[in-house]
């Protein structure tokens, strides 16, 4: 019977209807029992989200489970993240697109430490990029932050690639990798994303989940919709409100993100800014040199000002994931060792080239003057004598001339 209800869909009138239809063709209507008997016999033995599964599906069946509550934690000791497709059309240079936002939410204190939008499905760049301001307490999520105790992702691709825990493993952070299709176990990340809509995106132009009358739909036109810059705006403000303003439910006495966190008391392990400057970059494992053209990355050629008279050095290269405008170089003798940041050649602002000629005629002029000091340390000075006298050498004395610490006094000078 069980089968059969989930073949209609739930419904026990169509399954009687079928089980009348064999018995009429068998010959034996004696043994199909009554509708009635029938509808009682399934209210009986499936419960409500039972039949609800077998109408709805999973996700009709789950609004009927209990899941209970965690117990209380101290801040930072559990984040939660998740992607939203934020449904708002907005408008992005002649296109129309429904952007991404990727946030990491502290559950203790319901505080949003990170946020990144982009106007596409978002791959790992997003999630590097709002862990990163999640960690950091210097930016514009400050004074939230610092280092969490264990962070829970769902399985998507982005968020479990290597990239991410390598990230989060170069600060002993343990990634809990959640089964698929279980939304409810990050519910405090589940809850932001129904909050944001209907306390914020609802009120937007464009936003596609309106009521709207039952004549034909019309779209809203692109002049009415948002620039994509002026989303991005609004989109953060709310958060700031967020963290400092609203009330969210579970905090106790009522407090604001902002409040729940400096009225705890707990420590929060902060990461040093040196640390960070290279948080979540990738490293392609290859040696390369620097040639008089710059470093040739994926057959592109990058410079930068530090490099003038380091031709033919052994480098590493490390750079951001999805973003090739800039790279990290490493010294391959002492790995580890940050020599300079490199942009690419071919869009180099016109400061950068000014910059590099300048360090280059900075060099030639340290070199000229280095020349000049060995000219005069090679000539023979003497001092002008009115007597008949051997002539002396100018400024020190004849048997101070040639000692050893005289000659490294005078290199150090010159």
């Amino acid at each position: 019977m069980r089968a059969r209800l989930a073949v209609w869909g739930g419904n026990a009138a169509a399954v009687h209807r079928e089980l009348v239809a064999e018995a009429r063709a068998a010959g034996d209507l004696e043994a199909v029992p009554s509708l009635a008997t029938l509808q009682r016999a399934v209210a009986r033995d499936l419960s409500a989200g039972e039949r609800a599964g077998l109408c709805g599906g999973e996700a009709a069946r789950r609004r009927y489970d209990v899941y209970g509550k965690r117990p209380p934690t101290q801040p930072n000791a559990c984040w939660e993240e998740d992607h939203k497709r934020i449904p708002v059309r907005v408008y992005l240079e002649g296109s129309v697109v429904c952007p991404w936002v990727t946030w990491f939410i502290d559950v203790a204190t319901k505080v949003i430490v990170g946020v990144a939008l982009t106007p596409h499905q978002p791959a790992r760049g997003a999630v590097l990029a709002a862990l990163r301001a999640g960690i950091s307490r210097t930016g514009p999520y400050k004074p939230f932050g610092g280092l969490p105790g264990v962070v829970r992702v769902n399985r998507g691709k982005e968020f479990l690639c290597k990239t991410v825990e390598r990230a989060l493993g170069a600060f002993a952070v343990p990634v809990d990798g959640l089964p698929a299709y279980k939304p409810y176990r990050k519910g405090t990340a589940e809850a932001l994303n129904g909050a944001v809509e209907e306390m914020l995106l609802v009120s937007l132009p464009g936003y596609t989940h309106r009521a709207r009358p039952a004549e034909a739909y019309r779209p809203d036109l692109a002049e009415d919709l948002l620039p994509y810059p002026d989303f991005v705006k609004v989109l953060l403000d709310w958060v700031a409100w967020w963290n400092t303003e609203h009330h969210p439910e579970g905090l106790a006495d009522g407090l604001t993100p902002l409040a729940a966190r400096e009225a705890d008391p707990a420590l929060v392990e902060d990461v040093a800014q040196e640390r960070l400057a290279f948080f979540a970059l990738e490293d392609d494992g290859r040696q390369r040199k620097i040639t008089t053209k710059g470093i040739s990355w994926r057959c592109r050629f990058y410079v930068g000002e530090w490099m003038a008279g380091k031709v033919g050095m052994k480098v590493r290269l490390r750079y951001p994931p999805h973003f090739d405008g800039q790279i990290e170089v490493f010294a391959t003798e002492e790995w580890g060792r940050h020599l300079g940041t490199a942009y690419l050649a071919q869009a180099a602002t016109l400061e950068q080239r000014r910059a590099l000629s300048s360090v280059r005629e900075k060099k030639a002029r340290q070199l000229k003057a280095d020349l000049k000091a060995a000219e005069k340390l090679r000539r023979t000075r003497y001092a002008a004598t009115t007597t008949a006298a051997a002539p002396r050498l100018e400024g020190v004395g004849w048997d101070e001339r040639f000692t050893p610490h005289a000659l490294r006094r005078a290199c150090a000078t010159h």
